[in-house]
């Protein structure tokens, strides 16, 4: 394994003027030497980080960094700027840039020297010694740890590999490293104004200082976590309060032991993705924040969180937070945490789809369409007879089906509240089963249910019952009042409401039918397996639980119009190669056995690259594609499975005329839009050296 950094990876006179192009100047030092392959693919991914959140801190330094494929081995590259770049800090721009690389399954070792680098980034000893260093060695050598920076603190990288001394609270693959115990001096100038004036009255207490359990952690895991968590240890210290942090990062994390945690008086979350097992600190005045406000006002926090205590709040924190509700305190508003709610049932509820709906359409490919008709296989079954396999195929698949409803009810309600949610979930949507509220009725069972166990948990609870909560008292109330509103308040307008639209969709036909495919077909392109793809999916699955003539056609136009976008990317990159870049070219190829399977998402890393010419160019072709589908009458029985469920299609030649048609559309869209772009990137592509490496997002 090479050294983390090294001579050439540092420059000491960076020129870049944006911070695009300082990432680019460094990672082309890192690519140099073999430590990135793929520098545009690299790059991209830098980008894609750099997006969640800007990677400026205060005190003038940037740490752009991130997870990649494209990367060899752990690496650091680092760059001083004369004039500053901007990289998104509160108090202007960065003369120090680090760019850290960590490979998609860097080993822990290394990323717990990348965690300790960035925890010493909070000492002036050390970023001074480096704002006053002349030669790339000397700076290498400061930052590996090799070199003293005039500072016991700065010296931290070397010790990363130490164990951590007393508190147990820092993951063992990430170690912290001790401080001296000066008092730091990145603790804010106002810090002691902000501690709370009631000082005098804790004196007596000083043989029990007010103790705080933090947690942080940002999407990248590798730089922000420990930073905060360094930050908030700084200003503990300085205030007289004990910080235990428990740092989530990339390399793993270890638990606050549970006694810390039972001890603490307050909580602090400085976090951007979720926090793991969030219900440990529940009951216990909170905190929660972003990362960054965890690196910049640490002392704010702290005594906020005191005063928290001494006003006795903790309703705020009596509940877990809901996986997919993660973000929601950091400034999401209502219609963008609804579609997460939404987005976690429907997410639960594809594994079902996927396995009941192909068995369902084995079973019908085998045993023809009356298979439903067969009697019970555990009462009647003939083991060299294929019909009575089929039954067996046909009936374990309407099991899975049947858990449809129920599970997109208690998944929606387990994102809004987390587990004690679930229950009431499950709960309303067997209910809705029950009384033909179907798909929809199980949508507003899970949301109803998510929002009455959300109210429960607000009530203050005495502590001598917080323990029975979860586990009795919450699943019996919530159970209790979803039942009552879906049999007697809601359940019979939406089952009315349910069998209304049932009735119309079996009754479309002519300019109507195609209308709806064309829409169904928009969505399914627009974001690519987004949100308005799995509603319109959703939609299109529920209506197959009872299906009739109208859901079927519109099963077969919301897959037909999915396949369109990836088979399209396929067939430009084939027919006009040198618009596209050397990896979308390989992208393409195996975009055909992606669109010819139904994964809408082979078409996203083209439109990452080029999303206002290639999404248009989909959903034209996804619009074309749904309406002939309707037109031509064509239905769909299994939920899934592409072309390689074609003999399970009704007019199966004319829906793959209606497959090609809007494929026809879409990758000409796309080749005419690509064509009238003349830039250095276009021809570039067209270079037998191009390098450019494909850009992958998460789906």
């Amino acid at each position: 394994m090479s050294e983390l950094i090294t001579a050439e990876l540092v420059d000491l006179d960076l020129s870049a003027e944006t911070k695009d192009a300082a990432a680019r100047s460094l990672a082309e030092r890192m690519a140099a030497h073999g430590r990135v392959t793929d520098l545009e693919g690299f790059l991209a991914d830098v980008a894609a980080r750099e997006a969640q959140m800007p990677t400026g801190l205060d005190g003038g330094i940037g740490i752009p960094h991130c997870r990649s494929t494209h990367v060899t081995e752990p690496t650091l590259a680092f760059g001083r700027s004369a004039s500053g770049i901007d990289f998104g800090a509160p108090d202007g721009p960065a003369d120090l840039i680090f760019l850290i690389a960590a490979p998609a399954g860097g080993d822990a070792d290394h990323l717990s020297i990348l965690s300790t680098l960035a925890r010493s980034l909070m000492d002036e000893s050390f970023t001074g010694a480096l704002r006053s260093a002349t030669e790339p060695e000397r700076t290498a050598a400061l930052i590996r740890g090799d070199e003293p920076a005039g500072e016991p603190s700065a010296q931290a990288p070397a010790q990363a590999q130490a164990p951590a001394p007393e508190k147990g609270t820092r993951p063992e693959t990430a170690p912290e490293a001790e401080e001296a115990p000066a008092a730091s001096t990145e603790v804010p100038a106002e810090a002691p104004s902000e501690v709370p004036p009631a000082a005098p009255p804790e004196a007596p207490s000083a043989a029990a200082p007010f103790r705080i359990v933090a947690i942080t952690s940002c999407p990248t895991g590798i730089a922000h976590t420990y930073m905060a968590a360094e930050s908030l240890e700084k200003a503990g210290q300085a205030a007289g309060v004990e910080v235990s942090v428990e740092t989530q990062g990339s390399a793993g994390f270890k638990r606050l032991d549970p006694q810390l945690v039972r001890d603490a008086d307050g909580v602090i979350f400085a976090h951007d993705v979720e926090v793991r097992e969030k219900e440990r600190f529940a009951g216990k005045p909170t905190v929660d924040v972003g990362v960054k406000a965890g690196i910049n006002r640490p002392a704010e926090l702290i005594a906020e969180v005191r005063q928290k205590a001494e006003r006795g709040e903790v309703s705020g924190t009596a509940r877990a937070a809901a996986p997919m509700d993660k973000d929601a305190e950091t400034g999401d508003g209502f219609a963008t945490r609804l579609r997460k709610w939404l987005m976690t049932g429907v997410s639960y509820m594809v594994p079902f789809v996927a396995a009941g709906g192909l068995l369902i359409a084995l079973a019908f490919a085998i045993g023809g369409y009356t298979i439903n008709k067969a009697p019970s296989v555990a009462e009647h079954f003939v083991w060299a007879d294929a019909t009575s396999w089929a039954a067996l195929l046909f009936q374990i698949g309407s099991v899975a089906f049947g858990f449809l409803v129920p599970v997109l009810a208690g998944f929606i309600a387990y994102g809004m509240a987390d587990r004690p949610g679930l229950v009431p979930g499950f709960v309303g949507g067997a209910i809705a089963l029950t009384i033909n509220a179907g798909f929809l009725g199980g949508l507003i069972a899970g949301l109803i249910a998510g929002a009455v166990v959300m109210t429960i948990q607000r009530v203050a609870i005495p502590p001598m019952l917080r323990g029975i909560m979860p586990v009795v008292v919450i699943p019996l109330i919530s159970s209790a009042i979803v039942g009552f509103l879906m049999f007697l308040v809601v359940g019979k307008p939406i089952a009315a409401l349910q069998k209304g639209l049932t009735d119309w969709l079996s009754g479309l036909t002519g300019a109507n039918a195609i209308i709806l495919g064309a829409l169904l077909g928009l969505m399914m392109c627009f974001d690519l397996g987004g949100p308005l793809n799995k509603v319109a999916y959703a939609f299109a699955v529920g209506g197959l639980a009872n299906p009739n003539e109208g859901s079927l056609k519109v099963m077969a136009a919301v897959m037909a119009a999915g396949m369109v976008p990836p088979l399209a990317m396929a067939l430009a990159t084939t027919v006009r190669g040198r618009l596209f870049t050397k990896a979308e070219r390989e992208n393409g190829k195996a975009a055909w056995v992606l669109g010819a399977s139904f994964i809408t998402e082979g078409a996203i890393p083209f439109a990452a690259a080029d999303p206002l010419r290639v999404i248009p160019s989909a959903m034209a072709g996804g619009a074309v594609t749904g309406a002939l589908s309707m037109a031509f009458g064509c239905t769909l029985r299994a939920p899934h499975g592409g072309i390689f469920v074609v003999p399970l299609i009704g007019q199966p030649f004319l829906y793959l005329l209606a497959i090609a048609a809007g494929t026809g559309v879409s990758a000409a869209l796309v080749i005419l839009l690509k064509g009238l772009r003349k830039t250095p990137h276009t021809r570039a592509a067209d270079s037998p050296a191009d390098g450019e490496a494909e850009v992958t997002v998460a789906a």
